[in-house]
């Protein structure tokens, strides 16, 4: 499988057009649909390393280039880094996020899971601890989850922050969500101080496609987190129509819905946020689709009724 690569921003690292996200990985829970029963009972660090490891792998060997991270993502970045030492000096390249703290002590049944802080102290404290890990293989570092409301994208002292990270070399990114995604986009945009966007798209959820499209037109690029919905597009979950549509394909759902992203014309990294070997390889079928961009446009639901229902999701 050949994977197309984009730059990171006009000047920046390449990454192949589907990633790898890390959420699923790094952390004893995630509100993936199915998480709990695709890591089992094992969810010690050594089990979750080993099995982040074997993903990684799966995905090189497939041609993936791009791995996706966070600070709040548990031990996410020490499992890269890990897996960078393993033996050979692997040409990925590596984003992360601040503004999340991991805070689940490594319990699946924690009441709470992350605390989120868009202060600069946290962006500070946090790049420190992304820098002791990962040194100089940090090649993109984004917001996590900026929104308007927050008022972070007007925050003076981070501006200033982001914007020396960026002159010494690290792509400045951010990323979106809830409802009001796209005017969170139009504001970074409006800025000009980010080479990188990601934002929740997906067949369900397409209300920030054109806010994105404008992203992509003043020369920033567009990566896609959630392209299957947290598993409301995979497997069982998916809806009637678009089981149909990927049986008369020969594919699963999943990839269908993956392809549909990359079908895009703003689209530039489709993030998969595989746990297992088999739902990667399942997932990365989606580069050999072609698709239209405007596939299964009847699934499309209003945000405020995507968000509540993502709300609602259960960590496990």
């Amino acid at each position: 499988m050949a994977l197309d690569t984009v730059t990171l921003g006009r000047d920046g690292p390449p990454a192949t057009r589907i990633g790898l996200g890390l959420a699923a990985l790094g952390r004893p829970a995630y509100i993936t649909l199915g998480h709990g029963a695709d890591l089992g009972a094992d969810r010690s660090v050594e089990a979750l390393r080993a099995r982040c490891h074997e993903v990684l792998d799966a995905a090189y060997d497939a041609g993936v280039r791009y791995v996706d991270a966070a600070r709040s993502y548990g031990l996410a970045e020490e499992f890269i880094a890990s897996w960078t030492a393993g033996g050979r000096d692997r040409d990925i390249t590596i984003g992360s996020k601040w503004g999340y703290t991991y805070v689940g002590d490594w319990r699946p049944d924690a009441e709470v899971h992350e605390v989120k802080d868009l202060s600069v102290a946290t962006l500070r404290r946090q790049l420190a601890e992304t820098r002791a890990v990962l040194g100089d293989r940090l090649a993109l570092y984004q917001i996590h989850s900026a929104t308007l409301d927050s008022g972070v994208l007007d925050d003076p002292a981070v501006r200033e922050e982001l914007a020396a990270l960026r002159a010494g070399g690290v792509a400045v990114g951010l990323t979106v969500t809830g409802t009001g995604q796209g005017a969170t986009v139009d504001r970074a945009v409006e800025t000009g101080a980010f080479d990188t966007v990601q934002a929740t798209w997906n067949l369900l959820e397409r209300s920030a496609g054109p806010a994105l499209a404008r992203a992509h037109a003043a020369g920033m690029t567009v990566l896609v987190k959630e392209a299957v919905a947290n598993g409301r597009l995979a497997g069982d979950a998916a809806p009637p129509a678009l089981a149909r549509a990927a049986a008369e394909r020969g594919t699963t759902p999943d990839a269908l819905a993956i392809a549909a992203v990359l079908a895009q014309p703003w689209a530039g990294v489709v993030l998969s946020g595989a746990a297992t070997v088999p739902v990667l390889r399942s997932n990365l079928a989606a580069a050999d689709l072609a698709v239209e961009a405007d596939l299964l446009s009847a699934l499309a639901q209003p945000p405020e009724d995507y968000w509540a229902a993502r709300g609602a999701l259960a960590w496990s």
